[in-house]
């Protein structure tokens, strides 16, 4: 698919490629009036055809020898544009810097122009930010995530993770949030809920202590030591947590001092702190972890990818197209701002230009000398080639007027002499 540069430049070609043709149809008419005059001696239209033609021919040799030399061959004074491209360059260079970056002149434009407001008024428009948002979306964001080594993106994010999760006192933090805990009922409450799921827990796995204490007793008791014993550790460990259930058991109290002894220590030793924060740490190295956080941005890519995909429907285009709306709103609302950016144009960047003037010239000047030459013609003579035909169109019509005018002219010359 042709992009718009392309199509403009098409039609530029047909355009010209039209106008020659008409201006060569114009004197091949005015060589055709030339012979039909001679033939049937009609001096008037041999006068009108005759300078007809000397016009059309001469526009046509000035219009060729301004970008090459007309049938080829090297006349002097003829391809005008290539011979003099480096002068032109120069003489464009020289202008644009002395004659157009003159602060006095461009301080005026810029105050008129009033950067800020044309600026947001283009931002508002919809067909503006939907284009812009079009470009974002489709060039800007998959170049940028094309561009991306993902493999360092990984190992950004992990390193950064494991940073920031090394600057973090996980256990103070623990120890904060059970010491909020632990002066409300909710420890009263948890820690029951604890010793009670341990009761059930108990019951339900009592055939495991059977078996563990059926391994360890000797064969020879027949199996008669292994219920007492199993009896006695069960019954003992039922009875202790049934006791330590009770909010005012003296076990429940050791339970509860143990619990706030752990909290203490847990916010003020520095020892247990670091076994807490080197435990997440090294829970953090894990290799499934760090699959996990790897993968992160593989789910961000395939999210943004995946989003992109629905084109107008894009939650990313209408969100930069909100912000790009909102911004150009915001210049407006806001006059401080305006007066802001006017001035830093009008003072900051015009300082830039000017205080460079002379390097933007010379920038100039040796791009047009770096050009070359058969293209510098071909690109200008498309630019202007077109309005130049005009040029042969009217030398061949004014030549034949001016022809006729001087033989009626000759001929009432002739009735007085």
């Amino acid at each position: 698919m042709e992009s718009t540069i392309e199509q403009e430049n098409n039609k530029k070609v047909k355009d010209l490629a039209k106008m020659k043709r008409n201006a060569l149809i114009l004197l091949g008419f005015a060589v055709v009036l030339f012979v039909i005059g001679n033939i049937y001696k009609l001096p008037w239209l041999k006068a009108f055809s005759e300078a007809a033609m000397v016009g059309g021919i001469a526009d046509w040799f000035a219009v060729v020898a301004l970008f090459k030399h007309p049938l080829g061959i090297p006349i002097p004074h003829t391809a005008l544009i290539p011979n003099n491209k480096d002068a032109i360059g120069e003489n464009l260079g020289s202008f644009v810097s002395e004659e157009f970056l003159v602060r006095e002149k461009l301080e005026v434009k810029i105050e008129q122009f009033n950067v800020a407001i044309k600026a947001s008024d283009w931002l508002i428009n919809a067909k503006n930010v939907n284009l812009v948002a079009d470009l974002i979306i489709e060039n800007v964001i998959p170049g940028v995530l094309k561009t991306i080594d993902d493999k360092e993106v990984q190992n950004f994010i992990q390193t950064q993770f494991k940073g920031q999760l090394s600057k973090v006192n996980f256990a103070e933090w623990m120890a904060l949030g059970l010491e909020s805990l632990a002066k409300s009922e909710k420890q009263e409450e948890l820690v029951t809920n604890v010793l009670k799921t341990l009761i059930i827990e108990l019951e339900n796995n009592k055939h495991l202590i059977e078996e563990k204490v059926k391994s360890s007793t000797p064969f020879l008791s027949f199996g008669l030591a292994d219920k007492k014993i199993t009896k006695g550790i069960f019954n003992g460990l039922y009875d202790f947590l049934i006791q330590a259930s009770m909010k005012d058991s003296a076990i429940r109290l050791k339970v509860n001092d143990y619990v706030l002894n752990f909290i203490a220590e847990l916010g003020q030793s520095a020892e247990m702190q670091q076994k807490v924060n080197d435990l997440v740490i090294g829970f953090t190295q894990k290799k499934e972890v760090q699959n996990y956080i790897a993968g992160i941005w593989e789910e961000v890519k395939t999210s943004i990818a995946n989003d992109l995909a629905f084109k107008e429907e894009s939650s990313i285009k209408k969100s930069i197209a909100n912000m790009i709306q909102s911004f150009g709103r915001g210049i407006q609302e806001d006059h401080v701002l305006m007066t802001k950016i006017n001035n830093f144009i009008k003072n900051d960047v015009l300082s830039v230009l000017i205080n460079n003037k002379k390097m933007i010239g010379d920038l100039i000047s040796s791009t047009v000398k770096s050009w070359n030459t058969d293209e510098v013609s071909k690109k200008l003579e498309l630019e202007i080639g077109s309005d130049l035909q005009f040029i042969r169109i009217n030398g061949t019509l004014v030549g034949g007027l001016v022809g006729l005018l001087i033989y009626f002219f000759e001929c009432i010359l002739h009735m007085f002499i």
